[in-house]
């Protein structure tokens, strides 16, 4: 597994961080908003292994953004209905904007790459 990107690795840890947090939604959330924070982190996974296989990652990339923007709302909107204390969402959004700053890298990496050419 040495070769998969750090960024992988990032989400993979921060999805094996939510996933029990998310067990701990009330019932009424586990189909709603659990099932949304779920989607987006899995879109985020996808769209990272797509674009670390695609020649062409920019509309990937900008995909990844939107997934990690989206989460970021589900994130601090569970903070602002109590079903996570405000210590896990701070600890959550800061693996979002570590994963964010990352993204913003490979896009900068990526646009400077099709300027050179």
């Amino acid at each position: 597994m040495a070769e998969d990107l750090k960024i992988q690795q990032k989400i993979y840890d921060m999805m094996k961080y939510a996933y029990p947090i998310t067990a701990q939604f009330p019932k009424s959330e586990k189909f709603t908003l659990v099932a949304d924070i779920k989607k987006q982190m899995d879109i985020l996974m996808e769209r990272c292994i797509e674009a670390k296989k695609k020649y062409y990652k920019k509309t990937t990339l900008q995909e990844m953004d939107v997934a990690n923007e989206k989460l970021m709302v589900y994130i601090r909107l569970s903070c602002d209905l109590h079903y996570i204390s405000v210590h896990t969402y701070g600890v959550w959004s800061d693996k979002l904007v570590e994963i964010g700053k990352m993204i913003g890298g490979w896009l900068k990496a990526v646009n400077g790459q099709k300027s050179s050419s």
